[in-house]
């Protein structure tokens, strides 16, 4: 499946845009691009919306009022509805979750999509569950968080220079969206990705993600090796672009339990990852393997 197969108006104006890196100076509040879009409906939203906005936390509020997948709408409310035991007590998010840190990060980590009990419960990406507790571990351990841990909005955590999202924003049945849902999403990415002035570092956690990311940075004029890189753990892939800063995509195993409690993932595997894409940001070019 092609990403952008149907060129409609709407994704006309998306691929005119997606390209550019730097926010416009009549930036919008939140509430005003919502205010504009209230009346864009179905699929057409995320192709549409994405490329009115010219912020992060425009983005953020846009992504947030996402209902373009009737599956994973379905699945994200049922799950708030039905909870987990030990959140019964909890009020869900329920709705798709936006991307989290600075909008001067140099590093970007794209996931696959919110766990159901995590992301879906908190509204805060890789927060809640023991996918994040891995992530935000290693992040702090090498002095990209100011704490090892994410529980909950408003707990404190900061990141340095790193940008964290998922491909797919909304938590799907079995942790496993479709590729229309993939692709449905794909404009929230690949605005994400250009309202990032500074980006130098793309992290992907996973096979999932790794896919999704390459039609999209073909999309935004990236030059893509052919044949299209494979993923693999500590695959490095340097990309050029005709008017933006060489950009470096590294692959990860996915911080998942499946793979983290198989001994698959480690945590010195997890480290050397994160810590080379800080070296890569800062412009020291450590290898993947050093100190």
């Amino acid at each position: 499946m092609l990403l952008f197969r149907v060129v409609t108006p709407a994704a006309r104006v998306w691929l005119d845009h997606a390209w550019a890196r730097t926010p416009s100076a009549t930036d919008t509040s939140p509430a005003g691009v919502h205010d504009s879009f209230m009346d864009v409906e179905g699929s057409d939203y995320p192709v549409t919306v994405a490329a009115m906005v010219t912020d992060l936390p425009s983005l953020d509020a846009a992504v947030s009022n996402c209902r373009a997948c009737p599956r994973l709408v379905q699945w994200r409310e049922e799950t708030a509805s039905v909870k987990r035991a030990a959140f019964r007590d909890w009020t869900y998010w329920a709705r798709p979750v936006p991307g989290y840190g600075p909008g001067d990060a140099r590093i970007a980590i794209v996931g696959l999509a919110p766990a159901a009990h995590g992301g879906n419960r908190t509204g805060r990406v890789f927060t809640g569950d023991r996918s994040g507790d891995w992530l935000y571990a290693a992040l702090h351990r090498i002095g990209l968080a100011n704490q090892p841990t994410s529980v909950a909005i408003g707990d404190g955590l900061q990141l340095t220079d790193t940008r964290i999202f998922a491909a797919v924003r909304c938590a799907p049945p079995g942790n496993k969206p479709t590729p229309e849902e993939r692709d449905t999403c794909a404009p929230w990415l690949a605005q994400e990705l250009a309202l990032l002035p500074n980006l130098r570092v793309i992290v992907v956690l996973g096979q999932f993600g790794w896919n999704a990311l390459w039609p999209v940075l073909a999309a935004m004029s990236y030059v893509i090796p052919r044949p299209r890189p494979r993923f693999g753990h500590g695959a490095q892939v340097e990309i050029e672009h005709p008017d933006q800063p060489t950009v470096d995509v590294l692959g990860c195993y996915h911080v998942s339990q499946q793979n983290t409690f198989t001994g698959v993932l480690t945590e010195a595997m997890l480290d050397s990852v994160l810590r080379h894409a800080r070296e890569l940001a800062r412009g020291t070019d450590a290898s993947p393997g050093g100190a």
